[in-house]
Parts: C-alpha cells; structure tokens; sequence
C-alpha cells in the first residue's frame, strides 16, 4: 500500500502528544475533525492530530461499490468475513505514520491510536503489534477482527486499551464489542469498557471520555 493521505490538526505549536485517529467505512479524515473543540483538553495543550483518508476500494457488502475503506467486507455475519491482508496492509501503512510522527519528535509513549468502527479494527492492531510502547488505544463502536492471528508486542503487551459502543448500534452490534473486552482479558490485558444510548455514532458524552484518556495517558502522563 501506498502512503496514506491525510488531514494534520495542531492545537498548539510544537506538539508533545499526537493522536492518529482512524476513521469508518465510506468516510474520511474530515469526519472526526469538529471533535476536537470538544474533548475539553486543556488550555495551550500541544496536541497534533493526525486524521488519515482510507484508499479507495470495492467492498463487496456493498455491492462492489468503489468507497474509502481500510479493507474488504466480505460478509455481515456476526463476526464478519474481512480481507485480513487488506486490514494489515492499513495496519502496516498507520505505522508509519506512528514511525513519521516519532521521527518528527514525539516519543511513542505520547502517541495514542483511535478507530471508529473499520478504523478501530486496524487501531488494534497497530496498537497492539508496534514495537515500541504507545500510550494507548481507543476502539470506538468496532470489534477486534485480528484476535485469532494477532500477536502482540512485548513492548505493548500491557497497554491502555479503552472501548466505546453504542448500546443501540445496528452496524457494529454491541456484542461485538463486549467480545472484543473478553478476548482482550483473555489476552491479558486490562481494558476499559463503557456505552453509550446510542446507534454507530459518537456522542458529546463519549467524545469528553476520549479527551480524559488523551488527558490521562498522553498529557499527563
């Protein structure tokens, strides 16, 4: 795959923290842009945010239609039928974009990934895998659709993990993302579970969750 393209958002100059934040089927990088106002970071926080534009390719759920998307649905079942080739190539391209942003000053322990639906599929596995520790992952209405091949760094092996769903959500049932919480458990790790009354969506509620995260384990930390 290719370079990604995407939208960069500074809240300060000479950032300390980036945030890389994967967006959803049939969207862009502009889609999470307005959220920023509203994560109530705090006044002169220096936060780089980074939006990338998934490539555009036919997804065969939806007819074969040509759309952005980070990989291939191949079917609606309950745990999904996906191109995982397609998925860690993404994976393997937001990298990258971790590696550009370490290289551009900020240390991996400042560097959190976000993903809403699709885009938190391949955040887990980005998080999960990178060689370096990271400050955290936010899975945001999505599933873990690697679990059964991941194979998770020594450096991240205990990362922050926090997952957001709506309790409401057609797309992305809810179920999924309780599976997602056991599996990470199984796996050891520690995540953080929390919904909201909502369909696949974010809500003011959830976006101010996503600001303490960023707040606790990349500001402050």
């Amino acid at each position: 795959m290719s370079a990604l393209e995407y939208l960069e958002i500074e809240t300060a100059p000479e950032p300390t923290v980036s945030v890389i934040w994967l967006h959803g089927l049939g969207a862009s990088g502009h889609d999470f842009e307005p959220v920023i106002p509203e994560l109530g970071l705090p006044d002169g926080a220096a936060v780089r945010f980074i939006f990338p534009h998934a490539p555009a390719i036919p997804v065969t759920v939806n007819g074969g239609m040509v759309m952005p998307a980070w990989y291939d649905i191949k079917a609606m079942d309950i745990d999904r039928v996906i191109d995982t080739e397609q998925l860690l190539a993404s994976a393997e391209a937001v990298g990258e974009l971790v590696n550009r942003e370490i290289d551009r000053g900020i240390p991996a322990s400042k560097i959190v990934i976000a993903g809403f639906s699709q885009g938190g599929a391949v955040a887990y596995q980005v998080a999960l895998t990178f060689p370096e520790r990271l400050a955290g992952v936010l899975g945001l209405s999505t599933y873990f659709a690697t679990a059964k091949s991941i194979q998770p760094s020594d450096a991240n092996c205990n990362i922050p993990i926090n997952v957001y769903h709506g309790t409401f959500d057609p797309v992305v049932p809810e179920s999924l993302g309780v599976k997602a919480v056991e599996t990470f458990k199984a796996m050891g790790f520690e995540p953080e579970y929390k919904t909201y009354p909502m369909e696949h969506s974010v809500c003011l509620e959830e976006v101010q969750d996503i600001g303490r995260f960023i707040r606790s384990h990349a500001l402050l930390a």
